[in-house]
């Protein structure tokens, strides 16, 4: 028999509770604990709870519940929230999953839609496992050396996993000059090449126990094999299954790829769901992404999935933003500022460039990538769950 989780409604509406703790006697799986509108309060009932769902009517108070919202995800990992409203716009939404939240109900609530999600959660608890489907997997790709490429995926990583506060996954599929372990200072016990000799064992307990974890972060590494020649034997399918494998753990899987069209990097790019097409502002540089996007073009993908990031950008360069944006007849995604000393004292340091300097420009940019990039993940999943919601009726 399945232990039984905790629930309390978190609402200043005595009637929308009143329903919502109904539906939850009626099924009798729940331990609820009834309906609270102080916030101190409800806080001491979901932390003193081995396993409970905060359920929480957003529609009053919205921005303090955020706030609240913001505060249980973070600080009692054996919670989890459903949210409910009456006008769940998409900004809010945004707002929420930034928050941690993952699951919504709209008013009026159908209670077989409000129990799936009930139990979907209810099963959630002490589960590595992921639905693999809300995996995004981001490949930071150029087909010209010496672009930044490295050391936008790990920097681009730790934000992604600090603004999130989900698991990421970061993967060195730059077999032959892989450096994200030196860009990290990190000397990992496994690698890339270890986890596809044993893929039959690979679960997520076992990826999160082998995978290098970036000191006190979410992040996870999974480095470059040590030896050229281990590289040799790799296939496309152990690449395709690697990915899937993480993909049922991770929320995000960012992948630093080799800049070479080889097999294994055309396999990584067609399973991404993001590609950031790396450059800088010069014209050797958009010839060289000109040619990118006609290949990509040619391999099928749809131009949402490829995206342009321009590194090292400085406003006095001579090739504007407006003159890329012409030349390849694309807009740029976004732009991350010029820190030449900075940049490189981070990388000689072996540290993430918000660790050495947090105020600079440079690290600012990759604070604010991180939140345009998941925000409009999170807009894009949202605005999908409504489209399925509306299909239902």
């Amino acid at each position: 028999m399945n232990e039984t989780v905790a629930t309390l409604v978190l609402s200043d509406d005595s009637q929308a509770a009143g329903i919502i703790n109904m539906y939850l006697r009626d099924v009798g799986t729940f331990d609820s604990k009834g309906t609270v509108s102080d916030f101190s309060q409800a806080f001491d009932i979901v932390s003193s709870c081995e396993k409970i769902i905060l359920i929480v009517d957003i529609d009053d108070r919205t921005e303090q519940k955020i706030d609240f919202v913001t505060k249980i995800t973070a600080d009692v990992p054996t919670c989890k929230v459903l949210i409910v409203s009456e006008t769940p716009s998409v900004e809010l939404m945004v707002k929420l999953m930034r928050a941690g939240v993952r699951e919504f109900v709209s008013y009026p609530i159908i209670k077989t839609e409000f129990f799936e999600v009930m139990n979907k959660l209810s099963s959630s608890f002490g589960c590595v496992e992921k639905d693999a489907s809300r995996c995004r997997i981001i490949t930071v790709f150029s087909n010209k050396g010496g672009i930044g490429k490295t050391s936008i995926a790990t920097n681009l990583a730790l934000e992604i996993a600090k603004t999130t506060k989900e698991n990421v996954a970061l993967v060195d599929l730059n077999f032959q000059l892989g450096d994200v372990t030196t860009f990290l200072d990190i000397k990992p016990s496994f690698n890339i090449s270890y986890m596809l000799e044993n893929l039959e064992k690979i679960n997520g307990d076992f990826l999160l126990s082998t995978m290098e974890k970036y000191r006190d972060t979410s992040l996870y590494v999974l480095a470059d094999p040590p030896f050229f020649k281990m590289a040799d034997d790799v296939s496309t399918k152990q690449i395709e299954k690697l990915l899937a494998i993480l993909s049922g753990t991770f929320a995000f899987i960012i992948i630093d790829a080799s800049s070479a069209f080889d097999d294994k990097t055309v396999t990584a790019l067609e399973k991404s769901d993001l590609i950031l097409l790396t450059a800088v502002a010069n014209l050797p540089a958009m010839r060289n992404c000109q040619r990118c996007l006609e290949l990509f073009a040619k391999l099928g993908f749809p131009k949402e999935k490829v995206q342009i990031l321009i590194n090292r950008y400085m406003e006095n360069d001579e090739v504007k933003s407006e003159d890329v944006e012409k030349v390849l007849d694309k807009k740029i995604y976004w732009q991350i500022p010029n820190n030449y000393f900075t940049m490189m004292s981070a990388i000689n340091k072996g540290i993430p460039v918000v660790e050495l300097n947090p105020s600079s420009n440079v690290a600012k940019s990759y604070r604010d990538f991180s939140l345009f990039l998941t925000d409009n993940i999170f807009r894009a999943d949202f605005e999908s769950k409504l489209r399925e919601n509306r299909k239902d009726y």
